[in-house]
């Protein structure tokens, strides 16, 4: 990326930190309550939309921190993600229950979270509440951190150990 996923961006779909706090400040002001997720959702899978759809019923607005492309490639591997930043943001965005869709570059959301201020941290029943990034930073000033279960039989991982199965098996 050219330009730091805080400040002002140019993929669409991904709000800038600082037009963000705006708005989330307005939606505040309204007595709305803020929801935060956030990961790398490379191919978007039903257990993601049910994440989503669930994490969304917790409050009234969601928002979804992407992993920058370069994050992802430190976390999960040289030949990740699958798709690019530009085109994770944009499918997260066409979702009904994601209000926002915003990125951070680091490997976890401490910064962040320290930035926006959530009211509800969610993460997937695949993490134990000790074990979410920012849990104890939220819960200093009245948030809620909360663990969602974890839908059996959908991973990305699988996802692709799959399709690379299959092409091997067509290939022979």
């Amino acid at each position: 990326m050219s330009s730091s996923p805080r400040s002002a961006s140019s993929i669409p779909y991904v709000t800038p930190w600082e037009e963000l706090i705006k708005l989330l400040d307005n939606h505040r002001a309204e007595g709305k309550k803020i929801v935060f997720t956030n990961g790398v959702f490379d191919l978007i899978h039903p257990g993601h939309i049910r994440y989503l759809r669930e994490a969304k019923t917790l409050g009234d607005i969601l928002v979804v921190a992407l992993n920058t492309d370069e994050s992802v490639t430190r976390l999960k591997g040289p030949n990740r993600p699958i798709l690019p930043l530009s085109e994770r943001a944009k499918i997260l965005a066409a979702l009904e229950a994601v209000d926002y869709v915003t990125a951070f570059d680091e490997d976890t959301p401490a910064e962040i979270l320290r930035f926006l201020r959530p009211d509800i941290l969610v993460k997937g029943g695949d993490y134990t509440p000790n074990q979410v990034v920012g849990k104890d930073f939220v819960e200093s000033y009245g948030g809620v951190c909360r663990t969602l279960n974890f839908v059996e039989g959908y991973s990305t991982s699988s996802i692709i150990e799959h399709i690379i199965e299959m092409t091997q098996k067509a290939a022979r």
